[in-house]
């Protein structure tokens, strides 16, 4: 039994963790605003990316402050705190841990200060060389076990030369996904891996720039959105304007999770909004997997988008057949024993009076364990559902992700191991239904060859030495 600390706990069943994103940064440079309140909101619209820690570092021109704390934007900030944090340029993160544990010597922004100056870093994915890279350092030289830490660590350690200088001949030594900000204390810094694992995107404010880990974060603090930040890109920011610099050639491979699941539905990617793609994956999935039935109903918020579209290719009516409790999924106090057998219901409930008698179709995301999956089936036919048939936005996630998703492995995850019909056996559904990985790439409009796909087909488009990765590399622990 987990016990309740006071600090925010994994959810309400820790063995059916969904997806988890890898982090949300953000990064501002505008002289005569408040920095550090734009950067708050910034992160406040990226929430949905972490939800461990939080923390902003700001500069006002001669030094580099950092406030960081485990919980939420809002947990972490208020007036007080930002009042203090004064200056022309920030940065800022929230994080799900993929390397390292979650403590707060390994929450963001870190910090490294030299002789000549600090640097702080925030960065979103997960590298596969950390253990290499780690090496290069003298011991002790970091307290935090991050990914970020070394590589923040390595780009401070050579501070006769400047600092874009110094990433652009560390960065393409640097293997796996990342969307990084960092600044010094005059300097906005932005860069993406070769293959753009991870989004990043430019937008303009009235009196400066600022970067995001997506476009709903720009529209939320009133920047303009400019462009994506392309892969293998170095951009610095200062009262100069924007420049830019390529330390490697762009080989793009997009996460193709971050269109079922990861990007909130009103982000841009690649010029069109996450929701629109999300809603004609619906309608690939209706044609793929068509269904004799009453209703469509979603299960909120991640089915929503994908349902709309089943319902309107298909001709069904679309309803709200469970309603969610927006509250609960990260808690404060641990459920009892008897609450926590009514596992699913703390979360989600069944409109008895719409789903009765009913022939549903239910759609959703991604099924990672099934455990959630499960407990919809049963709740709907215990509200008397005449059949159930599971549809998902998503083919069968299989394998893991180390670019940046906190996903089980590949033998926790149930299509690991277990066919279509093994998985709707298991969930108890009336039938089963993916969409295949061609229809949701269609979907997308971006080539294949663009897209990275691993976790669906197990093809990674970076090499990775299974022994040398993991959320724990650099601890004493397994």
């Amino acid at each position: 039994m987990l016990k309740g600390d006071g600090q925010l706990s994994h959810d309400l069943d820790p063995h059916d963790r969904p997806p988890k994103d890898a982090c949300g940064v953000f990064g501002v440079w505008a002289p005569g605003e408040e920095v550090s309140k734009l950067t708050y909101y910034g992160l406040y619209a990226l929430q949905h990316r972490g939800q461990e820690s939080a923390g902003i570092a700001v500069s006002e021109g001669s030094r580099i402050l950092v406030y960081k704390d485990m919980g939420l934007v809002a947990q972490v900030f208020d007036e007080s705190v930002l009042g203090t944090l004064r200056g022309h340029l920030a940065i800022g993160h929230c994080r799900y841990s993929t390397t390292g544990s979650s403590v707060w010597e390994n929450a963001q922004p870190t910090l490294s200060s030299t002789e000549v100056g600090g640097l702080a870093l925030a960065h979103n994915g997960n590298l596969i060389n950390t253990r290499e890279l780690a090496r290069r350092l003298a011991p002790g030289a970091t307290r935090a076990t991050t990914d970020t830490e070394v590589l923040t660590s390595l780009l401070a350690q050579d501070r006769s030369q400047p600092i874009d200088d110094a990433a652009a001949e560390l960065l393409p030594q640097v293997k796996g996904a990342y969307s990084l900000v960092f600044m010094d204390e005059k300097t906005l810094y932005a860069a993406r891996d070769p293959q753009g694992i991870r989004p990043l995107v430019l937008g303009r404010l009235e009196r400066g720039w600022a970067v995001a880990s997506e476009t709903a974060a720009l529209d939320i603090v009133g920047a303009a959105f400019v462009r994506e930040i392309e892969p293998g890109e170095l951009i610095t920011i200062d009262e100069r304007g924007v420049r830019s610099r390529r330390f490697a050639l762009a080989e793009p491979k997009g996460c193709l999770f971050e269109y079922v699941y990861l990007a909130r539905p009103d982000t841009t990617i690649a010029g069109r909004s996450v929701q629109s793609t999300r809603v004609e994956v619906g309608r690939v999935l209706a044609r793929e997997h068509p269904v004799e039935a009453d209703l469509v109903i979603p299960t909120p918020e991640s089915g929503t988008p994908a349902a709309v579209g089943y319902a309107e290719a298909s001709g069904i009516p679309y309803g709200q057949g469970l309603v969610k409790n927006s509250y609960v999924g990260r808690t404060f106090i641990q459920p009892s024993q008897t609450i926590r057998q009514l596992g699913i219901r703390l979360k989600l409930n069944p409109l008895k009076e719409v789903v009765a008698g009913k022939r549903l179709v239910v759609v959703d995301d991604s099924i990672v364990r099934g455990n959630t999956q499960r407990a919809i089936v049963r709740m709907l036919r215990e509200a008397g559902a005449r059949e159930v048939h599971v549809r998902i936005s998503s083919p069968p996630v299989a394998w893991p992700c180390f670019y940046g998703i906190d996903f089980a492995t590949r033998a926790e995850l149930i299509a690991g191991s277990l066919s279509v019909e093994e998985i709707r056996d298991s969930l108890g559904a009336d039938s089963l239904g993916y969409i295949s990985q061609e229809g949701l790439v269609e979907a997308t409009t971006i080539p294949s060859e663009r897209l990275c796909r691993a976790c669906f087909d197990g093809e990674y488009p970076i090499a990775v030495d299974r022994d040398n990765v993991g959320k724990y590399v650099l601890e004493a622990k397994t």
